[in-house]
């Protein structure tokens, strides 16, 4: 059966969800050994996180992007993760879910939080038909975020790596097990339904 075009696949628990992001090693080292994020993050920048390892391998390499060395898995409450997607607007104009551009650039330009849906990756990072989620946090969603919603921060470069290696010598079943579990996210009803057609 085929998977939905647009659904939140995650690594989540009864109340955290588990996001992605990768940094220098001068940011995801402290924030791993602190579990939190330290002075020098800047909390009035947009930050994305994706709840998508393979989304997340894509974008920095693996690890291997100059400003991505560290990649970190931040589990966020589910509360925080829901209010940053109720409160969130498309970061493109959808032709019949926007009711014009202009109304769209400026629901855009007051959400504390996009959406973006990119398509999702396989152990190759090839693109995969259905879409994977982004959600970039501003304003007071970052900084909900760094001091309300972040319940843990673990260093997962490690781990990245083994698992590269492995789908890099076509080890996919050792590659696949490494792989953080993702299920359909449990999203309440109606919750995306401003952020795709």
């Amino acid at each position: 059966m085929a998977e939905p075009k647009h659904q939140i696949r995650a690594h989540y628990t009864a109340s955290t969800v588990t996001v992605y992001q990768a940094y220098t090693p001068e940011i995801g080292l402290p924030a791993a050994r602190e579990g939190r994020f330290p002075a020098v993050w800047q909390r009035d920048r947009m930050t994305w996180i994706k709840p998508s390892f393979l989304w997340m391998m894509y974008r920095c390499g693996w690890g291997t992007k100059e400003g991505q060395e560290t990649i970190l898995a931040i589990e966020i409450t589910r509360d925080g993760f829901e209010w940053a997607l109720e409160h969130a607007c498309l970061a493109h104009y959808e032709h019949g879910l926007h009711p014009d551009r202009a109304t769209w650039k400026r629901q855009l330009k007051r959400a504390p939080a996009r959406v973006q849906w990119d398509p999702e990756r396989n152990l190759y990072l090839q693109p995969l038909p259905h879409r994977s989620l982004q959600l970039g946090l501003a304003g007071e969603a970052a900084h909900r975020f760094a001091d309300e919603w972040t319940v843990s921060i673990t260093d997962i470069t490690t781990l990245a790596h083994e698992t590269h290696a492995h789908a890099r010598n076509r080890h996919l079943d050792v590659a696949q097990q490494l792989l953080p579990p993702e299920h359909p996210y449990p999203v309440p009803a109606g919750l995306l339904d401003h952020l795709h057609r």
